[in-house]
């Protein structure tokens, strides 16, 4: 199976092109080859490539400058996949495509569902749940991973920013109000991989049973400030930290109170999935 892959430039599209080798033929394209805000661009790539899969980590994420610019932001995360749908379909084609804890308003008093109401408070969460609806109503074989609060050892996410800011300060003040999971990019990127193994053994008659939206989250739940305490001590860094609520810290995009995505429906399809403690002390040991 010959495996289209976006976004390898990104902190989730690298750690895919290792997980997928097993999987099939990767052809890794980054913005240079298929430039998601091109929509041209994007269905040329498709059609060039031919592949029987595409999977679509790439994607808008600077979710407070999507606040101005709305239009990229819907162009890059609902029109670019909603073209790689379409190609998917004609090619007979299926879609992976990953999704976010941000399609929800953060209201209910406990983990997200995947069929809970949608709510976004923000652009990118509106932009990124138009993407997923565009992929359903396309009808082409998918699964949709929603995930939430991811990092890496690459590119821009939290993990890397709260490392170099506490090297650089005494003290840090970390937002303690808004409750999820952190999930490491490689977490992702091999659940995916299982998932995909399943896929190739089992045939169409896999993707009929199994296409939808799927929570894909690392086990348990903190805040920003407890991700925080727990990054910096298991980096041995001595830094001040200050717990403070959201309020004290604007920012342009409204951010839901709780992000905790129940992955229940995940495990019992495709495979288990670590607590994020255990996550972060391999990612920061590798």
């Amino acid at each position: 199976m010959k495996i289209l892959l976006t976004g390898t430039s990104g902190q989730l599209g690298y750690e895919l092109e290792r997980s997928l080798q097993g999987i099939g033929e990767v052809v890794a394209l980054d913005r240079g080859k298929m430039d998601l805000s091109d929509l041209d661009s994007v269905r040329d790539a498709i059609r060039a490539v031919q592949p029987g899969l595409i999977v679509n980590p790439a994607a808008y994420t600077a979710v407070d400058k999507a606040e101005s610019e709305p239009q990229l932001a819907m162009r890059i995360n609902a029109e670019a996949p909603a073209v790689m749908a379409q190609e998917a379909a004609r090619l007979g084609a299926a879609l992976v495509h990953y999704s976010t804890d941000y399609v929800f308003d953060g209201s209910k008093n406990g983990p997200y569902l995947e069929g809970d109401v949608t709510a976004p408070l923000n652009v990118y969460g509106r932009s990124k749940l138009a993407g997923e609806q565009a992929i359903i109503a396309s009808g082409v074989p998918h699964l949709i991973f929603r995930t939430s609060w991811v990092y890496g050892m690459r590119g821009k996410n939290f993990l890397l920013t709260m490392l170099r800011l506490a090297r650089e300060r005494d003290e840090l003040r970390v937002v303690n109000d808004q409750h999820g999971a952190p999930t490491w990019s490689r977490t992702i990127a091999d659940s995916t991989a299982l998932a995909l193994a399943q896929a190739r053994a089992g045939g169409p008659e896999w993707w009929r049973q199994h296409s939808g939206v799927y929570h894909l989250s690392c086990q348990g739940q903190t805040t920003w400030f407890g991700f925080t305490q727990a990054i910096l001590a298991a980096a041995q860094i001595d830094c001040r930290l200050i717990p403070i609520p959201s309020a004290e810290y604007p920012v342009p995009a409204a951010r839901p109170a709780n992000s905790v995505l129940c992955s229940d429906r995940l495990i019992a399809d495709f495979c288990n999935l670590p607590n994020w403690k255990d996550a972060l002390r391999l990612c920061l040991g590798q």
